[in-house]
C-alpha cells in the first residue's frame, strides 16, 4: 500500500488519484468514492471589494441587538471557524472560545442549542444546505430557490444559499439577537416581525447603513446603492457571504498536495487513508471533495443542553432533520459534516459531546455502544446554572437516540483509530489557517473586534 501510494504522489497532478484508484478498485465504487483534487471551478468568483467589506461586518457587533455579539464571536479562525466549546454562549456571554464566560449583568437564559459549526469552504457550490438540520437549502418554490424556515414569506436577492443562512442567527434570542426585554431588536424579534420595512432585518441594516462610514463602503461595492436607506440586510448578507467564501476557502491541505502529486503523506497518514476510504468504511458518508455525502444520518450522538423545541414546548430533544421535513425516518439525523480542518475544530458532533477525534471515531465505530458508555466528562462547557443532562438522566429519551442508528457496529483497534486521526490531521489546511484577509484590528462602528 505504502509503495503504491508513494508512487502515485510523484505523478502529474492529473493522474495521481486516477493511479490509486487503479491500484485500489474497492476506492471506486458506491458513495465512497476515492476524491479527485479540488478544482477552482468548484467555487464561485468572489469580489475581493465585497469580501473585504463582508469581513468588516463578520467581525462586527454592529449586528447583534446588545452590540456585543459578532459572527466571529461563535466562528473564529482562532478556533478552527467555531467556539471551542460543545454548546456556546451567544447574547450575554463575554469573550471568546474557551475562555467566554456569562455576563453577570446579563445573563444568558440559556446556551445555545447546537455546536457551532466551522465555516470551511460553505461558500463552494456544492453546499446546497446549511445548518446541521439543513433547514436553509436550495430548492423549491421560494424567493431565490432558496428553502428557509420562512418559506415564501421570506425576502429576495441573495447571491447564494450561503447568503440566505446568514440572515438568521443576527434574529435568534441565544445567538446574536438576545432575550426580548433587553433591546429593541429582540422585542420585535419576539413579535415575529422580520421582513417588514421596520421589522428586525430593516433596523439591523439602518444600524449598520449609518454606523462609521458602512454607507459609502456599500456604495463603492454595490452599483444599486445611492446612500445609507438603501442598504438592506440582504446586502448584508452577500457580503458577508463572499467573504466566508473567500477566507475560508480550504484546500491546499498536505491531503490536496497529495491528491494533486504534489507531496507525499506519512505511512501513518496513508494507513489511515486506506481505512478511511476502504474497511472503516468512513467515505460511505464522508464522500466527494469536501468528504460530506451533504446528507443526514442518525449516528447515536450524545443529547446534551436545551435542545430544539418550540416555545410552546418544555422538553430538551434535539430532533434534527426531523424538524424539518417532519419524515420520522429523519429523527435525530444531522448533515454529515465536511472533514476539511477538521482537527481544529474541537468538540465534535451536534451537541459537541466529543472533546477530541479519537473518541469520536471510537463512537462512530458502534454508536448505540458509544452512546450508553458516553463520559459526560468530555463536554466543555462555559459555566451556567442550568441543566445540561435532562436527555441523557432520561432512558426512553436514550433509548429513542439508540434506536434512530441505522449503522452496523464494527471492530478497530486503538492502532487503526490512530491511523485515522493521523489522516484527518493531514486535512489541515495551512494557508487557510492563517487566513487570507484575516481579523481587522477594527472596525467601522468602533465596537470591540472579537479576538484572542
Amino acid at each position: 500500500m505504502e509503495r503504491v501510494l508513494t508512487a502515485a504522489g510523484h505523478l502529474p497532478k492529473k493522474f495521481a488519484a486516477a493511479a490509486v484508484l487503479a491500484v485500489f478498485p474497492y476506492l471506486s465504487t458506491g458513495a465512497g468514492d476515492f476524491p479527485s483534487p479540488v478544482l477552482d471551478s468548484m467555487y464561485p468568483v468572489v469580489d475581493p471589494a465585497e469580501a473585504e467589506l463582508g469581513q468588516l461586518l463578520f467581525y462586527d457587533p454592529i449586528l447583534s441587538g446588545s452590540r456585543k455579539v459578532a459572527c466571529a464571536s461563535c466562528h473564529h479562525p482562532s478556533f478552527g471557524t467555531s467556539d471551542g466549546v460543545s454548546l456556546g454562549l451567544g447574547d450575554g456571554g463575554v469573550g471568546i472560545g474557551p475562555d467566554r464566560i456569562a455576563d453577570p449583568t446579563n445573563l444568558p437564559e440559556r446556551r445555545v442549542p447546537r455546536n457551532s459549526p466551522g465555516l470551511w469552504n460553505v461558500g463552494a457550490f456544492e453546499f446546497r444546505s446549511l445548518f446541521h438540520d439543513g433547514r436553509v437549502e436550495l430548492g423549491g418554490s421560494q424567493p431565490d430557490g432558496v428553502r428557509t424556515p420562512l418559506d415564501r414569506d421570506m425576502m429576495s436577492g441573495f447571491a447564494s444559499v450561503l447568503a440566505a443562512q446568514t440572515m438568521f442567527p443576527v434574529v435568534s434570542p441565544d445567538e446574536m439577537a438576545g432575550h426580548y426585554s433587553e433591546n429593541s431588536i429582540a422585542e420585535i424579534v419576539r413579535l415575529g416581525i422580520l421582513t417588514e420595512e421596520g421589522g428586525a432585518w430593516d433596523r439591523i441594516a439602518r444600524n449598520v447603513a449609518r454606523s462609521g462610514d458602512y454607507a459609502e463602503r456599500f456604495k463603492r461595492v454595490y452599483w444599486h446603492i445611492d446612500g445609507a436607506d438603501d442598504v438592506t440586510f440582504v446586502d448584508i448578507s452577500n457580503a458577508i457571504a463572499a467573504f466566508i467564501a473567500h477566507e475560508f476557502r480550504s484546500d491546499t491541505s498536505p491531503f490536496d498536495a497529495h491528491l494533486r502529486g504534489e507531496a507525499e503523506l506519512s505511512p501513518d497518514e496513508k494507513v489511515g487513508m486506506e481505512l478511511f476510504f476502504g474497511s472503516a468504511g468512513c467515505s460511505s458518508c464522508h464522500s466527494g471533495p469536501f468528504l460530506t455525502d451533504h446528507e443526514f444520518h442518525a449516528m447515536g450522538d450524545p443529547q446534551l443542553g436545551p435542545g430544539k423545541a418550540a416555545r410552546f414546548e418544555h422538553h430538551a430533544r434535539d430532533e434534527g432533520r426531523f424538524r424539518v421535513t417532519g419524515n420520522p425516518a429523519d429523527r435525530f439525523a444531522f448533515r454529515t459534516p465536511s472533514l476539511r480542518n477538521v482537527a481544529l475544530t474541537a468538540p465534535y458532533g451536534h451537541a459537541g459531546a466529543f472533546a477530541d477525534l479519537r473518541s469520536y471515531i471510537r463512537h462512530h465505530i458502534d454508536p448505540v455502544d458509544g452512546l450508553n458508555r458516553y463520559d459526560r466528562r468530555q463536554v466543555i462547557l462555559p459555566e451556567l446554572s442550568v441543566n445540561d443532562w435532562r436527555i441523557m438522566d432520561d432512558p426512553a429519551e436514550t433509548g429513542a437516540i439508540a434506536a434512530s442508528v441505522e449503522l452496523a457496529p464494527q471492530s478497530l483497534s486503538e492502532g487503526e483509530i490512530a491511523a485515522l486521526a493521523a489522516f484527518l490531521n493531514s486535512l489541515t489546511d495551512p494557508i487557510a489557517v492563517s487566513g487570507r484577509l484575516g481579523v481587522p484590528g477594527e472596525v467601522p462602528s468602533g465596537l470591540a473586534v472579537p479576538n484572542r
